[in-house]
């Protein structure tokens, strides 16, 4: 089998799943920002994840995966069309018959495994978009940093898909019907600006949203005892809050420019302070890493008590700013 589809055009994105998304609605004619999309999808969060089987805590800055999807589907009246299976070869006739019929399908998957991919880190919640296949490669779209139009060979896209592991699905693959009608932008924007808000201050457990960033601050403090190897850790976290598809600033970089988008689009006066607010707080982020970097390059561990005093700071300026949604 060989088949491209030829009038396929890449959404630039930074963010895996907002892209993978933003692919799949362009190729259908509905064009959306990444930032909106991140927005309507009620995407930002905070988790710090530790468990005796880490190596090391994980850092996130998001909703979990799938569910900024199925937000954008709910408030847009989108069909998500999913299909999962434990078997590989399934897993390709999938995707196969969807792109012989000219369909750009969705794929969750390992981005360790993937040929383009040079920063070998086990990541089984990344998205991208397939578009062809031949004998031998997948052509796919994936983020801005990326490369966006990459390819890599069918073995080690079958690897990607397979893997086992923390948030990952069984060769999940996606595909979006757009609707016949969509509801009022600004009605669904309002609807997720609250309830996006209200999660992030009312967590289920006490390591997510607000309450997550004032765990890491005291979490932080033991990390030079938690570490086998802690200039690697540190060096990894600070990469992977800034670099790894978040587009900086741990996501806050795109939940502002969203902000800065509903505000001219509602000139609504409180989602303008909280768009200032969040125009100090992303920097704040980038401040975070880069001191969890040095931390970890210079081995000077009193950059962590300086980080953890940060984090509070963030935190309280988190907090002011989805109160201020949350109407």
């Amino acid at each position: 089998m060989s088949k491209i589809i030829e009038d396929f055009i890449p959404f630039e994105g930074e963010h895996c799943e907002t892209t993978a998304i933003g692919n799949l609605l362009q190729f259908a004619g509905v064009r959306i920002s990444e930032p909106k999309l991140f927005g309507i999808g009620q995407g930002l969060g905070f988790t710090y994840w530790d468990s005796k089987g880490m190596d090391f805590p994980f850092i996130g800055g998001r909703i979990k995966p799938d569910e900024l999807t199925a937000h954008i589907a709910s408030r847009l009246n989108l069909t998500i069309k999913a299909q999962e299976t434990s078997s590989t070869k399934k897993a390709r006739q999938n995707i196969q018959s969807l792109i012989e019929h000219g369909i750009p399908v969705g794929l969750k998957l390992d981005s360790y495994y993937l040929d383009y991919f040079t920063n070998k880190v086990h990541f089984a919640a990344h998205y991208a978009v397939i578009y062809g296949m031949d004998e031998e490669y997948a052509y796919m779209a994936d983020t801005r940093q990326q490369g966006g139009l990459v390819k890599t060979s069918l073995e080690q896209l079958a690897m990607a898909r397979n893997a086992k592991g923390p948030m990952s699905s069984r060769n999940r693959s996606f595909t979006i019907e757009p609707a016949d009608t969509y509801p009022p932008l600004a009605s669904a924007i309002r609807l997720s600006l609250a309830q996006n808000a209200q999660d992030y201050l009312n967590p289920p457990i006490s390591n997510m949203g607000n309450k997550g960033i004032e765990k890491m601050s005291k979490e932080i403090l033991k990390w030079s005892s938690r570490s086998r190897n802690l200039e690697h850790d540190l060096c990894l976290t600070a990469l992977l809050m800034e670099r790894a598809g978040t587009g900086g600033a741990l996501f806050r970089n795109l939940y502002r420019d969203f902000l800065k988008e509903c505000v001219d689009l509602l000139g609504d006066s409180q989602i303008e302070q909280a768009y200032l607010l969040f125009t100090i707080i992303a920097p704040m982020w980038v401040n975070v890493s880069s001191m969890i970097d040095l931390a970890g390059r210079t081995g000077n561990h009193q950059e962590l008590n300086q980080v953890s005093k940060l984090l509070l700071e963030i935190a309280d300026k988190e907090r002011a700013a989805m109160r201020l949604l949350c109407n």
